[in-house]
C-alpha cells in the first residue's frame, strides 16, 4: 500500500516478496518455489518492464476473500494488501507496525509506539477480539482471554499481510465479526538463498535477522531467526499530571524461530510442515496517574518500574496439498495445527503476584477447492478446534495460588463458498457456514452474499452482506476472582456487514477505491458494575457506518503516490447504562488519514514520505473524556548497495509530535534506525 510497486526483470537485487506465495493459485495452484532472480552487473543491466500501479494493485494475490488464492480484482470485497518488500521499505519491524498505513483498520496500539507495545486493532467499529487474526489461512486467536497480540510477530518471517474488514465468519466462524487479518509466511525459494541483516536505532534498538532458504531435489525449506533488543528509555511529559520523566522498565527481548519444511511427494501432492517460536521477555512501565477527572480513564494508572510480561508461543502445522481431476480445476487441502500459548505477568509493585495464561489449541482444517465448470467455483470444508486454557494468581504475600478458570472450548464447523460468473462483467458468490460449539449458547448459522459488475472497463461495482459472531471467551464466561466473576449464560455476539463499492480506474495511471459500510454488531459482551455482582453481560448493540476510500497514483516514471482516508462513526444504540445511548463507542471512532509520496527505481533504490493522521476520539461510552488526535510524518529508504546489499533507514515522527494513545501513556516521540542487509 506503500510502495508504488514498479516491477522489474532479473537485475533486481533479491527482495523479502521475492520468496514465493501462499500455498495454491488463481487456477488452483500447486505451490511452487519462486526463483531467486540471477545477478546481472550494473553495466549490462536491462530495461524494466513496468507494469501500471493499477495493474499491479488488482493482481495482487490475496487468499482471505475466498479461502483460495485468487487476486483483489477477483473479490467482490474490499481487501488491502501490505508486501514483505513493502515492510522492508518502511522498516516495520513486526505486524502490527506494518499495519499502520493500511486503510480500513485504526492500528495504533493504545500504550505506546514502541517495537513492543501491544497491538490494538479496530476496525468497522469491532475492538481487538472481535477480529479474527489467521496465520496461513487458520485461526490463532486466543480463545482463553480473546484478540492476538500483533506485536509477537516480526516481520522477518512475513511474505504478506491481508486485513479484510467487515468480518468472515462464513468461511472463517467465530472472532471474525469485524474483520480478519491474515498473515502469510515465507515459503522456499528455488534456490539456496541466505539473508542476513542488522539493524540499529534509537533508544538502544538492536536487531538481527538471519533466513535461509531453498529446495534440493523434492525438498524445500525456510529456517530463520530473529533477534530484536530495544530499552526505550525516552523522555516525555504528560501535561495533565504535571508530570516529566524518562520511560522506565519498557525494554524487550524478542528470541523468534521459524521453520518450515516443503516435500513434494510427486506431480500432484505436497506436504509442508511449519513451526513458529515467538519468545518475549519485557518490561511493564505502567502509566502515569491522572487525578482530574475524578475516576476518569487514567485515573487509576501507575508507574511500575518492576513489573515484567513474559511470552512463549509454539505454533505448529502440518499441511497436505493434493490436486485432483485435471490437475488445474480440483485443489484438496488437510490441516492439522497444535498452538501453545503461554504468557506470564509478574507483578513487583503493589499487587506482589503472578500471573500465568496457558492456552493449548488443536485444530483441523479441510477443504475442496473445485471449478467444476469453467465459470462456476466451489470451496467447501470442515474445520474443528479445541481450545484448553487455563488462568491462575499466585499471591506471593500469602504463598498461595488461585486458579482464575481451567476449561476448553470444542467448535466444529461445515462451510461452503459458491462462485459463478455469469458474464465476464457480471460475478456473484454465495456462502453458508454452520458453526457448532460446546457452549450451550455458541452454536451459529452464517451466510453472505456478494456480487460486483463492472459498467465498463474502467469501472466497477461490488456489494457484499456477511452475517458474522463471535463466542465468548474463557475468561468472560468462567473468570472467578477478587473483582470479576464469569457468567456462563453469555450469547455470542452478532454481526451484520453489508458494505457498497467501486472501483474506478483513472485513466493508466490511477486508481481510486470506495467503500460505504454498515456494521451492527449486537448482544455486545462487557463487564457490568450495574448489578448487585459484577460481571460479563451481553449489554449493548453498536452500529458503525462509515468508508474507506483508497487512491494510488503514478504521478511519473518512478514517482508515486497514495491517499487513504477511514471514517468511522460507531454509535451506541443499546446499553445498559442510558448515558451511553446514541453516544460513539470509545476508542473505534477516530478518522484516520494516511498519505505518501515516493521515488522508487527497479535497482531497489526507495524514498519516502509518509504521513499518519489520526482524529479525535472519545475514551469512555459516555463521551465525557477525550483525546486529541495526532498527525506525524515519517522519512524512510531503501539504497541497493551492490547486487547483494542493500541499505535501509527510517526517520519516523520528523516533528517530534508528542501525543498520547491512552491518557498516561506517552509515545515514543522522534526515533530513527539504519539497517543493512545482505542477500547471497
Amino acid at each position: 500500500m506503500v510502495c508504488g510497486r514498479n516491477v522489474a526483470i532479473a537485475n533486481q537485487v533479491p527482495q523479502i516478496s521475492e520468496f514465493p506465495k501462499y500455498e495454491g493459485s488463481a487456477s488452483y495452484l500447486q505451490p511452487v518455489a519462486q526463483v531467486t532472480p540471477e545477478k546481472t552487473p550494473a553495466s549490462t543491466e536491462e530495461p524494466d518492464i513496468e507494469l501500471t500501479v493499477i495493474d499491479k494493485l488488482l493482481n495482487e494475490p490475496v487468499y482471505s476473500p475466498f479461502r483460495r488464492e485468487g487476486t483483489v480484482k477477483d473479490s467482490t470485497r474490499p481487501v488491502y494488501v501490505i508486501t514483505g518488500e513493502e515492510m522492508e521499505a518502511q522498516g516495520a519491524r513486526t505486524v502490527r507496525e506494518a499495519l499502520k498505513f493500511l486503510p480500513g483498520i485504526l492500528p495504533d496500539g493504545t500504550v505506546g509506539t514502541e517495537v513492543n507495545a501491544l497491538s490494538g486493532q479496530f476496525i468497522r467499529g469491532s475492538n481487538s477480539a472481535q477480529v479474527l487474526i489467521l496465520l496461513d489461512g487458520r485461526p490463532i486467536n486466543d480463545l482463553g482471554s480473546g484478540g492476538f497480540d500483533l506485536s509477537e510477530f516480526t516481520t522477518n518471517i512475513v511474505e504478506r499481510v491481508e486485513v479484510l474488514p467487515g468480518g468472515g465468519s462464513t468461511l472463517y466462524g467465530s472472532d471474525a465479526i469485524g474483520g480478519v487479518i491474515n498473515i502469510i509466511t515465507r515459503r522456499p525459494t528455488e534456490k539456496v538463498t541466505t539473508q542476513a541483516g542488522v539493524t540499529l536505532g534509537a533508544y538502544g534498538l538492536n536487531q538481527q535477522t538471519i533466513n535461509n532458504s531453498g529446495k534440493i531435489g523434492d525438498i524445500g525449506w525456510v529456517v530463520g531467526y530473529n533477534r530484536t533488543q530495544a530499552e526505550n528509555n525516552y523522555p516525555f511529559s504528560i501535561p495533565e499530571a504535571n508530570f516529566k520523566g524518562t520511560r522506565e522498565n519498557n525494554d524487550v527481548l524478542y528470541n523468534n524461530f521459524n521453520v518450515k519444511l516443503e516435500a513434494d511427494l510427486g506431480k500432484r501432492n505436497t506436504l509442508t510442515l511449519s513451526t513458529l517460536y515467538l519468545g518475549k521477555d519485557q518490561g511493564v512501565p505502567g502509566g502515569v496517574p491522572i487525578s482530574e477527572p475524578l475516576f476518569g480513564q487514567g485515573y487509576f494508572n501507575s508507574l511500575t518500574p518492576s513489573d515484567r510480561k513474559y511470552t512463549d508461543q509454539v505454533l505448529t502445522d502440518l499441511t497436505w496439498n493434493s490436486k485432483l481431476g485435471g490437475g488445474d480445476d480440483s485443489l484438496l487441502t488437510a490441516r492439522v495445527y497444535a498452538d501453545f500459548l503461554n504468557t506470564r505477568y509478574d507483578s513487583r509493585n503493589s499487587s506482589q503476584a503472578r500471573y500465568d495464561n496457558g492456552q493449548t489449541s488443536y485444530g483441523l482444517q479441510t477443504q475442496h477447492s473445485w471449478k467444476f465448470a469453467h465459470n462456476q467455483t466451489l470451496v467447501y470444508g470442515f474445520d474443528y478446534r479445541n481450545v484448553s486454557a487455563t488462568n491462575s494468581t499466585f499471591d506471593f504475600s500469602s504463598n498461595t495460588k488461585t486458579i482464575t478458570y481451567d476449561d476448553s472450548i470444542s467448535q466444529g464447523a461445515l462451510f461452503a463458498r459458491y462462485e459463478i460468473n455469469f458474464t465476464p462483467s457480471f460475478t456473484a458468490n454465495l456462502g453458508l457456514r454452520q458453526d457448532f460449539s460446546s457452549l450451550t449458547n455458541g452454536s451459529f448459522t452464517s451466510p453472505s452474499v456478494g456480487a460486483k459488475f463492472a459498467l465498463t472497463d474502467s469501472t466497477t461495482l461490488r456489494a457484499n452482506y456477511i452475517k458474522n459472531f463471535r463466542a465468548p471467551n474463557l475468561f468472560s464466561l468462567y473468570a472467578n476472582g477478587g473483582s470479576y466473576v464469569g457468567n456462563p449464560n453469555l450469547r455470542p455476539e452478532k454481526g451484520d456487514s453489508y458494505d457498497i463499492g467501486i472501483d474506478q480506474k483513472l485513466g493508466d495511471f490511477g486508481l481510486l477505491r470506495f467503500t460505504y459500510f454498515n456494521n451492527t454488531i449486537s448482544d455486545l459482551i462487557a463487564y457490568n458494575f450495574a448489578v448487585p455482582v459484577a460481571t460479563y453481560e451481553n449489554i449493548g448493540k453498536i452500529r458503525t457506518t462509515g468508508i474507506e476510500a483508497v487512491l494510488n497514483l503514478q504521478l511519473a516514471k518512478n514517482i508515486y503516490a497514495f491517499v487513504s482516508y477511514t471514517a468511522n462513526d460507531p454509535r451506541i444504540l443499546k446499553s445498559t447504562n442510558s448515558a451511553e445511548v446514541d453516544k460513539e463507542l470509545r476508542f473505534a471512532g477516530a478518522d484516520s488519514l494516511n498519505v505518501g509520496l515516493s521515488y522508487e527505481t527497479s535497482q531497489g533504490l526507495y524514498a519516502g514520505i509518509l504521513m499518519h493522521s489520526l482524529g479525535a476520539y472519545p475514551i469512555n461510552n459516555t463521551n465525557t473524556e477525550f483525546l486529541s488526535g495526532y498527525t506525524t510524518f515519517d522519512f524512510k529508504m531503501r539504497v541497493s548497495l551492490s547486487n547483494t546489499l542493500v541499505l535501509t533507514g527510517s526517520l519516523d515522527n520528523i516533528f517530534n509530535q508528542r501525543y498520547q494513545l491512552f491518557p498516561g501513556y506517552p509515545d515514543g516521540g522522534r526515533v530513527f534506525q539504519v539497517g543493512l542487509s545482505s542477500t547471497f
